[in-house]
């Protein structure tokens, strides 16, 4: 069910670089910046990694005039970020670690994930660390709030006709096509990796799927490899991305599908096909509302950031 169901990894994060290495006599510039927001500035590093994970999460690298207007677009969204957190930060809102750990424990429960080393390698598809979710996380809950005690906002009443005409276009209608039973093996690029190390993973990726092409079975394979898979369960194929879609159609049960993002290299295994039944409308229902809900609350912030920026100093250098 596309857009209620909770996306595997989905998650946006971006990390300050320092801006000047310090040395006796003078300073070397090492990042560039391309905003300030009123004391904040937005470095030209924070800008690439967040493009850097939304083409690794759409699998595919955009054209040049595609990619500056991602990165035009991500530059808005990181504005938008600093004048929340700012305002935020002035109401006094702030979120304890412990709040962070309940609301992971809840994003590995949607997720499948069993514990912290299965989260940890799916992460690493994305490109970011968990220190990096646990801000991302606790951002979330603080705009949240902020949009709650800014705002006075409460959860908008959604009429019972819009949850049904939600229902009736993108959860029936999809709900009742293929269904797949997938897992996956990951396999990242280090951090900051050399092209002979991404070499050295894309050798270690084709052996194996020789290995297990030869006849070998997947754990015994992924444990020769010192790898392990995630299971995702049974997946409705039409809430996959066009690209992954196309490709899981063409293999029969037990193939195997290899894939290389901007992160590193993935195989992803196909178990099982079967043909989907829709959830019913009284068991999905309470999803859709709170997404709907959500959605008519986003929306208000996104009117109420623009009063901030009309208050704040903002200088784009892009």
């Amino acid at each position: 069910m596309k857009k209620i169901i909770p996306l595997l990894l989905v998650g946006l994060a971006a990390c300050v670089a320092p801006m000047f290495a310090a040395a006796p006599g003078h300073a070397e510039i090492v990042d560039r910046i391309v905003a300030v927001v009123n004391d904040e500035i937005i470095t030209m590093s924070e800008l690439d990694q967040m493009s850097k994970m939304v083409q690794a999460s759409a699998g595919v690298k955009p054209k040049s005039k595609e990619s500056q207007a991602l990165k035009r677009e991500m530059l808005e969204a990181l504005i938008d970020k600093k004048l929340a957190k700012g305002e935020a930060k002035r109401r006094g809102i702030n979120i304890s670690d412990k709040e962070v750990d309940q609301a992971l424990e809840e994003f590995k429960k949607r997720n499948r994930l069993p514990d912290d080393a299965a989260l940890n390698q799916a992460l690493a598809k994305s490109g970011i660390t968990l220190k990096e979710l646990r801000q991302q996380v606790a951002d979330q809950i603080q705009q949240e709030r902020l949009v709650f005690m800014a705002l006075g906002a409460k959860k908008t009443e959604i009429p019972e006709a819009e949850v049904r005409k939600f229902y009736e276009m993108h959860v029936k209608e999809s709900g009742g096509g293929n269904q797949v039973h997938l897992q996956i093996v990951t396999m990242p690029f280090p951090p900051d990796a050399s092209a002979g190390q991404k070499e050295e993973i894309k050798n270690k990726a084709e052996a194996v799927l020789k290995d297990y092409r030869l006849g070998g079975s997947l754990p015994e394979t992924l444990r020769k490899h010192s790898l392990s898979a995630q299971d995702l369960g049974f997946i409705n194929q039409a809430d996959l991305a066009p690209q992954l879609a196309e490709l899981i159609g063409k293999l029969r049960p037990g193939e195997v599908a290899p894939i290389q993002t901007p992160e590193g290299f993935q195989l992803v295994v196909l178990l099982k096909k079967r043909t989907g039944k829709p959830r019913s409308f009284e068991e999905v229902a309470p999803e859709i509302r709170n997404l709907l809900s959500s959605q008519a609350l986003q929306k208000q912030f996104v009117e109420w950031v623009k009063t901030l920026r009309g208050k704040a100093h903002i200088k784009i250098m892009l």
